[in-house]
């Protein structure tokens, strides 16, 4: 049997990193502050070759978009990751968020959102959600902001076994966010959500998504990014709990 060289071996810890992060949208991280009618979005990819005893190939991209017009805003996010060593596929995952929110007052939004994606990490071959429900503006500060949601969604999702195992059902969204800007180059947003099964609540998933941003300019930041998901009935083999730490570059436009 062929060990895997160190480079592998790294490669195949980014790509499940990065696979085992994306079961849960952060949708917090992903809204930009503006207070004018504007097109805003952010951009990331990279590709990695490695070729010496193994040849090991790497691919990744993340892009999204956000439109606001007087109370309405639209988001759109999507990811794509694939990751080979050898012949072994070890990561092939994509996802695509839509959410549309519309301001009642000063202190509570609607939200609306789809999502579509897949995850062989997570032994997920679809998983399909379909939500709607308040979002409610708790703390709003120059250097503090609180919010908080409690949202309704259909979910349909198919696992990765043998036999196949399919799920439809109707779960709770919640979630309580906060961002931290202690300076105008220094962000933190910390979200954490809960998301049981509505006719069984032992069937939950609880995760913490938290995003440390350090702005460079006005359209390049440094990031570090934390994820934890505690799910006690996973996809297959999948563990129970899965947590990851990363860093990164975004590009704003």
């Amino acid at each position: 049997m062929r060990i895997p060289t160190a480079s592998a071996l790294l490669a195949l810890a980014l790509g499940v990193s990065r696979g085992a992060s994306a079961q849960i949208v952060n949708i917090e991280s992903a809204r930009m502050q503006s207070d004018t009618k504007a097109w805003m979005g952010n951009i990331n990819a990279g590709v990695t070759v490695i070729q010496n005893v193994d040849h090991v190939l790497q691919v990744g991209a993340g892009a999204h978009l956000q439109y606001k017009k007087g109370k309405d805003l639209w988001l759109v996010l999507g990811s794509y990751d694939y990751g080979k060593v050898a012949a072994r596929t070890y990561a092939d995952n994509s996802l695509l968020h839509l959410r549309y929110n519309r301001k009642l007052n000063d202190w509570l939004r609607w939200e609306v959102f789809a999502q579509a994606q897949n995850n062989i990490v997570s032994q997920v071959t679809s998983r399909t959600l379909l939500g709607t429900g308040p979002r409610f503006k708790l703390v709003s500060g120059k250097i503090l902001r609180v919010y908080a949601a409690s949202l309704v969604m259909l979910e349909k999702e198919t696992e990765n076994t043998d036999p196949r195992i399919r799920h439809q059902d109707a779960r709770s969204s919640s979630y309580l966010s906060f961002t931290l800007t202690p300076s105008p180059t220094v962000e933190l947003i910390a979200t954490t959500y809960y998301q049981p099964r509505l006719s069984q609540f032992s069937d939950y998933r609880v995760t913490n998504q938290s995003i440390l941003k350090v702005r460079a300019d006005k359209h390049f930041s440094l990031s570090v990014r934390w994820n934890y998901l505690h799910d006690p009935f996973p996809a297959g083999t999948v563990p129970r709990t899965s947590y990851t730490f990363g860093s990164g570059i975004d590009v704003e436009f």
